[in-house]
């Protein structure tokens, strides 16, 4: 995803070849087919297999802490990707992504006006810039899901508030889950707090179930949305990943069917943690193991 010199905006790049996995780690089911079987399993788990969940989301979560130090000015987007997948497959896991539907890299890396789903490849990161990166570990038989933020050299105050704010929203959506209530109320409380500061909300892409299942087929909205009704239940195991941004909520997809962007090319961010639904109320899985 280089960037046009005329109008700043970031066209493809380059990409690698996929990376290789040692063949004693464990392949997720949908891999080498066109798409995943559809999951019967449910969103429910027992708390042996919460366990699983969260030691698979500690690989992910301990990964994006890793890459905090090569996130720099000078270095590419699938340098990162390499980086992320060595982390992941040393703990003898398996980077959910390479190989899902068809998804060639070990991580989403999506920059600037990129709303998700961004390829790794040559593009090469500047000061200014703001960068998510999105890591999902496949271990014991579990997915665990998380992505964050990073900030390039010197950000402006705009992209910089953009990256604080949307981290706030995921927490108050986080803790808005509580047993019994309807999974749109995540959304209603994000919406809410980005509307405060006039950011766009994207709706077509979402939190899901996660956890036997790369997504389980279970939505979570970020914005009220009166349709997804769903109870929310004491077990339950699903991301909440909002994506502000700071024009239109409106997006196009490139070419290569993952990119995703902005159709104005306004900035955007995003967070995101794996969560399990406790009597207590919600707790983050996608916590660094130290």
């Amino acid at each position: 995803m280089p960037k046009d010199p005329n109008t700043g905006l970031l066209i493809p790049g380059r990409s690698a070849p996929a990376r290789s996995v040692p063949a004693a780690i464990t392949r997720p089911p949908y891999v080498g087919k066109q798409a995943p079987d559809t999951w019967t399993g449910g969103d429910v788990y027992t708390p042996e297999e919460i366990a699983r969940i969260e030691r698979a989301s500690a690989i992910a979560a301990d990964a994006l802490d890793h890459l905090e130090q090569f996130a720099v000015r000078g270095v590419t987007t699938d340098e990162l990707d390499s980086i992320a997948h060595d982390f992941v497959t040393a703990r003898g896991a398996y980077p959910s992504t390479l190989g899902y539907r068809g998804f060639p890299k070990s991580s989403c890396t999506s920059l600037n006006e990129v709303i998700c789903h961004g390829i790794p490849d040559d593009t090469v990161l500047e000061s200014g810039d703001i960068l998510n990166v999105d890591i999902t570990a496949y271990f014991e038989g579990m997915h665990g899901d998380t992505n964050r933020m990073y900030l390039v050299g010197d950000v402006t105050d705009e992209s910089r508030l953009l990256v604080e704010r949307t981290h706030e929203a995921m927490m108050r959506g986080i803790a808005a889950a509580k047993p019994g209530r309807q999974v749109n109320v995540i959304g209603r409380v994000i919406e809410k707090y980005a509307s405060r500061f006039g950011y766009g909300v994207v709706r077509d892409y979402t939190g899901h179930g996660v956890g036997g299942a790369f997504h389980s087929g279970l939505i979570i909205p970020h914005y009220d949305s009166a349709q997804h009704t769903t109870v929310i239940e004491e077990g339950m195991v699903f991301t909440v990943e909002p994506m502000l941004t700071l024009g239109t909520s409106d997006w196009r997809l490139w070419d290569d069917g993952w990119t995703v962007v902005t159709a104005d090319g306004s900035r955007c961010a995003q967070w995101e943690h794996t969560v399990v639904v406790t009597s207590d109320g919600p707790r983050i899985l996608t916590v660094p193991s130290s």
